[in-house]
Formats: C-alpha cells, sequence, structure tokens
C-alpha cells in the first residue's frame, strides 16, 4: 500500500504529541528534544517527511544559508548584503522628481545613465542630493 505524503502531513496537526512520537522515531530514527512542543514538532515533521520524500535542499542552497548564517554576529541581524544580493542583470525604477530613473545590477555593482558604481547608496545619493540608503531608496530593503 502507497502511503500518500499530502494526506499524512495534513493529519499532523490533528494529532497529539504522544500520536506524534512514532512518527518522529520513523523519520529521524531518534526521540525529539524533551521540552519540544507539539507546535514546533508538526512543522519540523512535515519537512522531515518531504525531505526523505523528495530530497532535500541543493548544494548551493545549503552554501547560501551556511553563508548568511555565518554573516550573524552577536546581534542577531544578518548582514545586507548576505542577506539580500541583487544579481546581475536586475533592473531597479524608481520616479524621484518627477523623472524615471534606471539602475541595472552588473557582475561588479551597478550601472546607472551610462556610469558604473559599486553602491546603491551612491547613486541615490546622485539622484537626491543627499545621504541615502541606496537598498532603501530602491526598494529593496524595508
Amino acid at each position: 500500500m502507497e502511503r500518500d505524503i499530502t494526506r499524512d502531513i495534513a493529519e499532523l496537526p490533528a494529532l497529539n504529541k504522544a500520536q506524534l512520537l512514532p512518527i518522529w522515531r520513523r523519520n529521524f530514527d531518534d526521540d525529539p528534544p524533551p521540552k519540544l512542543r507539539k507546535e514546533l514538532m508538526v512543522p519540523i515533521l512535515a519537512y522531515r517527511m518531504q525531505e526523505k520524500e523528495f530530497g532535500g535542499l541543493s548544494h548551493r542552497a545549503r552554501a547560501r544559508l551556511r553563508e548568511i548564517a555565518q554573516s550573524l554576529g552577536s546581534g542577531k541581524r544578518a548582514r545586507p548584503d548576505a542577506v539580500s544580493r541583487i544579481r546581475p542583470g536586475t533592473r531597479l525604477i524608481r520616479r524621484w522628481g518627477g523623472e524615471v530613473h534606471e539602475v541595472s545590477a552588473t557582475d561588479v555593482g551597478f550601472d546607472y545613465r551610462g556610469q558604473q558604481y559599486a553602491s546603491l547608496s551612491r547613486i541615490a545619493r546622485e539622484i537626491t542630493g543627499t545621504r541615502w540608503s541606496g537598498p532603501l531608496f530602491f526598494g529593496t530593503r524595508k
């Protein structure tokens, strides 16, 4: 009899912690941490079941997550450059002062009106005449 993973995962939230324990053991070959609440067990189990059925993260995704984790300092905030890299070829468009400004991301920085810039902040300063966070100005960061 073939198992339906979609149905199995959908049923997890309705189970109590005692009913989740054998499912946990089947998927992790170990007991869960003693103080792990049911509300956390369910999404962890759901992820693990999908991972076993369909495969885990790609090598590239794992490397990227490792990079982000390493960028975390004691302040627990990731470096903006580690979290949101703008891929080459991306176009950023911003209307400012009644004019439309278009920036293209390149392998080495950003192109704005035929000139290369190392950062979006330099371009934002060029456009506004004041100091701005470039990612904030172009809406790539809140």
